[in-house]
């Protein structure tokens, strides 16, 4: 059961939660415009209630992420390759830019790369790899946590992040939306625990431990995650932070945890990759069929053969966005709506009116 809630009242609260903390206009129109997405789509675990929690606990609260800042371009010998500076900018906007001068750089030379220190958490990669996706692109993106909560597969002690992967396909003339794979590689992200304890529900088995290192279904004693696919899931997650030290990201376990004096580096690392999908095309599909024409063809083979009732990664999200738009809004639950009261209360602006919005 979910309430409708305009875009555009959504995005005028939320950038004016942003600038109330001293973002600047643009940046904090860059941030609730990726909470909106995530909401449109139907991820609870990454929309703005996600992303000001993640400001006020880690961010422009306590000096981990700062308004108004501006990314260095650093030098590069690769043309194709750029490396930033963030200097703790806010994620989604650093995020955003970073996507657009992938696309640039793949429009000239096939692939565009950027590589981001000193950034702070971006929230739901696929929302930027869809937009990629959808302009044409194929599109990669991971990035490090901002806290270190999952344990390594065979440890005890959490020195990973939930360090998601997300890629986006252009395949919206094959099946109708851009394909999106995108994951943490833990079982759960812990934005999914705390939707679960908003909404007074259990969390898979196998998916946390409790202070102790016992498996727990209770979100409210989770304290570490568990690796999805035990070593493979721990590989993946390891990826992230291996390319992250090449980045220049320091420990994980320091990451958004500041010491006094400080011990090295506490901020996140960001790669992205773009491609251009006609450097990629070797001319010589079957039949003499398109690109675009092969695409829907091994789609097509992969859901056929009896397999018609398979999802393709992205469906659900690409049905969630439907719902919504139908809707003409974002679609909320009431205790996220009460949430969202409360930070309009704090703003001094008018609450929205829960028992006159229609139901979804």
């Amino acid at each position: 059961m979910y309430r409708i809630i305009p875009r555009a009242a959504h995005d005028e609260l939320v950038a004016a939660a942003y600038m109330a903390r001293g973002y600047q206009a643009d940046e904090s129109r860059e941030g609730a415009r990726l909470c909106a997405e995530a909401a449109r789509h139907g991820i609870r675990t990454h929309h703005a209630l996600k992303a000001l929690h993640l400001d006020h606990a880690f961010g422009s609260a306590v000096g981990g992420c700062t308004p108004g800042a501006k990314i260095d371009v650093l030098p590069s010998k690769f043309a194709a390759c750029e490396v930033w500076n963030a200097n703790k900018k806010l994620g989604q906007s650093v995020a955003y830019r970073a996507l657009d001068r992938c696309i640039e750089l793949a429009d000239q030379f096939g692939v565009g790369q950027v590589s981001i220190d000193n950034a702070f958490h971006y929230l739901w990669g696929g929302g930027y790899v869809m937009a990629a996706a959808e302009r044409g692109y194929l599109a990669y993106t991971n990035c490090t946590s901002a806290l270190a909560e999952v344990v390594p597969f065979g440890g005890k002690f959490p020195t990973l992040g939930t360090n998601p992967h997300s890629w986006g396909f252009p395949t919206t003339s094959a099946c109708g939306f851009p394909l999106v794979i995108d994951w943490a590689t833990s079982v759960i992200a812990m934005g999914r625990v705390q939707a679960l304890k908003r909404e007074g529900k259990q969390i898979p088995p196998g998916a946390a431990v409790d202070r102790d290192g016992n498996p727990t279904t209770d979100p409210d004693a989770v304290v570490s995650l568990l690796p999805f696919g035990a070593h493979k899931g721990y590989g993946l997650s390891l990826i992230n932070e291996l390319v992250a030290a090449l980045i220049g990201g320091s420990l994980p376990t320091h990451r958004s945890r500041p010491t006094n004096p400080p011990t090295g580096k506490t901020t996140a690392a960001f790669f992205f990759q773009v491609i251009h999908p006609e450097a990629m095309s070797a001319n010589a599909f079957s039949g003499g069929i398109s690109q675009q024409e092969n695409l829907k063809a091994v789609i097509d083979d992969i859901l056929g053969h009896g397999n018609s009732n398979s999802m393709l990664p992205g469906q659900i999200e690409a049905g969630f966005r439907s719902r919504s738009d139908s809707a003409g809004g974002l679609l909320f639950s009431d205790a996220e709506l009460a949430e969202f009261n409360g930070i309009a209360t704090e703003l001094g602006c008018p609450p929205w009116d829960i028992p006159s919005l229609p139901t979804a």
